[in-house]
């Protein structure tokens, strides 16, 4: 199996995205990064041009996720409390997410998903 692979998923949807990781890493995203982070074509071309994926978000407002389900074997979809429901979140792009953190842990502050500077997720450890 590969680093990527997921053994387990938790969803609070007024909290944060939990996903175990086949080789044990459990990372943990809180909900608000994770919106701004959104993948799908939409929330990137925003992005591109300078604008905010989610105005209320960026503005610190409440988000929840309303539904959530697999996406293939390959990833999680999440529809939003803000009404946006296209971005599936791969399981390669959480990961790789996750890594950068640990990398980066000197410099939180310069993270960025997709270019937008975001708070990472946290490397739970029990």
């Amino acid at each position: 199996m590969a680093r990527h692979d997921v053994l387990n998923i938790e969803v609070d949807r007024a909290s944060h995205v939990e996903i175990e990781f086949e080789d044990g890493v459990i990372a943990r995203f809180e909900l608000a990064p994770l919106r701004l982070a959104c993948p799908c074509a939409e929330c990137n071309s925003r992005r591109q041009k300078g604008e905010p994926v989610s105005q209320s978000v960026m503005e610190g407002g409440p988000i929840s996720i309303t539904d959530a389900e697999l996406a293939g074997a390959w990833g999680l979809s999440l529809d939003w409390s803000d009404g946006h429901s296209t971005g599936i979140y791969a399981w390669t792009v959480m990961r790789q997410w996750m890594d950068e953190r640990d990398d980066d842990v000197d410099e939180p502050a310069d993270r960025k998903v997709f270019g937008k500077p975001v708070d990472g997720p946290i490397r739970r450890t029990d």
